[in-house]
């Protein structure tokens, strides 16, 4: 299992502020406070979130806590350009160059209210992504001490190398759940296990609780149902620990901002899910036995 300085689980902060709950200082300070009790203490950020609000806030709400900057990890990602009241762009658009990732950077930098991320990745990867121009830019965050660890986001095996071609890509951050497994066998995780890359999941349950329903997630849901009784768990403890039993240690990136639910969610951690069971979701989640 690859070694990570980050909590197991991650805290996803996209649904805190205008795109979401809209939490008041308050509420976030109470929200960053029990997770970390809890022991998460990763937070995942971008600077889209809340129409590139979301940070400020956040960064407000922390330093109201009694929480050591160095007892936390702060996670960001930049490279998507949004149209809006808080940008002059009149398309929706993808900007890797190094003028844009250190703006950026340093931008979350100010909003955070903090000297330093422990990730800063690249959102979503550009058909004109210059790698050169990004490991320039990640050269000098790093000798600046502005970034500890650089990362990806959404990138593809063969995206990943064409950076790692200039610099180490410490961490990727992946759409990955028991019904969205693609990057079991699109080489993603096995390349991640390779070159000891740090693996995050985003969206870790999959939709599977969302209201629209499909034959793949009642088959899902069906065998979690029956695993809960087994397990002592519900269904969707069972869906984090069939992530965490992945050999590559997925740190999944949980959007919940019910303090029940983030609880149920550390839970998870100590579900130990058998071969044979792990298997099960998967094959319920195929349609079909492994070949």
């Amino acid at each position: 299992m690859i070694e990570s300085q980050f909590s197991k689980l991650i805290s996803g902060t996209m649904s805190w502020g205008a795109w979401g709950k809209n939490f008041n200082f308050y509420e976030m300070q109470r929200l960053i406070e029990n997770t970390v009790d809890l022991g998460i203490t990763s937070f995942d950020h971008a600077d889209i979130y809340g129409g590139y609000t979301l940070e400020s806030a956040f960064g407000d709400a922390f330093s109201r806590t009694d929480i050591s900057r160095s007892a936390v990890q702060f996670i960001s990602k930049c490279g998507i350009q949004l149209t809006g009241s808080n940008r002059p762009n009149t398309v929706k658009h993808y900007d890797c160059s190094k003028a844009y990732i250190i703006s950026s950077a340093e931008a979350s930098l100010k909003h955070l209210k903090t000297e330093y991320l422990d990730a800063l990745l690249i959102h979503r990867p550009s058909p004109l992504m210059d790698p050169n121009e990004v490991m320039e830019a990640v050269h000098q965050l790093k000798k600046e001490g502005k970034i500890i660890n650089f990362g990806v986001s959404n990138f593809t095996p063969s995206q990943v190398d064409l950076l790692s071609k200039e610099a180490a890509v410490d961490v990727n951050q992946i759409e990955f759940s028991a019904v969205q497994h693609q990057a079991l066998f699109d080489g993603s995780l096995d390349q991640m296990l390779t070159h000891k890359i740090i693996p995050m999941a985003w969206a870790p349950l999959g939709h599977i609780f969302s209201l629209e329903t499909t034959p793949q997630k009642k088959r899902v849901l069906e065998v979690l149902e029956g695993l809960s009784t087994t397990y002592n768990a519900s269904s969707d403890q069972l869906l984090l620990a069939w992530i965490l039993k992945h050999p590559s240690g997925v740190h999944p990136v949980i959007g919940t901002t019910n303090l029940k639910r983030i609880e149920a969610s550390v839970g998870a951690v100590s579900i130990a899910l058998t071969t044979e069971d792990w298997f099960r979701i998967l094959e319920a989640s195929q349609g079909y036995e492994v070949p």
